[in-house]
């Protein structure tokens, strides 16, 4: 058989095996469409999570997300299917149409191992342990100083109390001249000894 008609019935198949630029671009909108639907994210509220101070690095993390969504929505979700006993029934040259389709079926991408979903899995479940410490330590400083508001809401207003009643109340806190005796205006600044000790802390 003459090379030119092995070679003619060849490039019909890659011919007519591809779809036309308007369907291709319509199939893949709508496979498209899909992904989108399946893994989109919900940037706005994610936004409303970011510190003002880190926006730009959330705008230059969307933006490069973004840009990997493009690269991956340009290409089909799968494969196009092929009519083959469209082919078969109109190429001359037997089996070249079935050696095709064998080897286009045959056709596997691998899809790359997915390493970074057990990390970051990993990072969430700390960083929740951490958020659930925190709240519970919040609601303990917030009984804490609930208990002490209240405490303080009880007694005397200040511009009423005696220095006798502000002592009885707050002992740790109040002047006491027979104990802790100091002099005027009763600020640990203005103590004696107190720039030695400010010294020998700087060196």
């Amino acid at each position: 058989m003459p090379y030119a008609a092995i070679y003619t019935p060849t490039l019909r198949v890659f011919h007519l095996a591809n779809f036309s630029s308007q369907q291709r671009t319509i199939s893949y909108r709508k496979m498209a469409a899909r992904r989108i639907g399946k893994s989109s994210v919900n940037w706005a509220a994610m936004l409303e999570r970011v510190h003002p101070d880190q926006q730009s690095n959330f705008a230059a993390f969307k933006a490069k997300s973004d840009g990997y969504l493009r690269r991956v929505l340009a290409n089909p979700e799968s494969l196009p299917k092929i009519d083959w006993s469209f082919y078969k029934n109109r190429v001359p040259v037997a089996g070249m149409v079935d050696t095709f389709q064998k080897q286009y079926e045959g056709l596997k991408i691998p899809f790359p191992n997915d390493t970074y979903t057990p990390a970051v899995e990993a990072q969430e479940k700390q960083a929740m342990e951490e958020v659930r410490k925190f709240i519970q330590e919040s609601n303990e400083r917030i009984l804490s100083h609930q208990k002490e508001l209240d405490h303080i809401n009880s007694l005397l207003p200040f511009d009423q109390m005696t220095m006798e009643d502000f002592y009885d109340h707050f002992p740790d806190q109040a002047l006491d001249t027979q104990k802790r005796p100091t002099f005027w205006p009763h600020t640990p600044e203005e103590q004696p000894g107190m720039e030695k000790r400010g010294e020998a802390a700087g060196h």
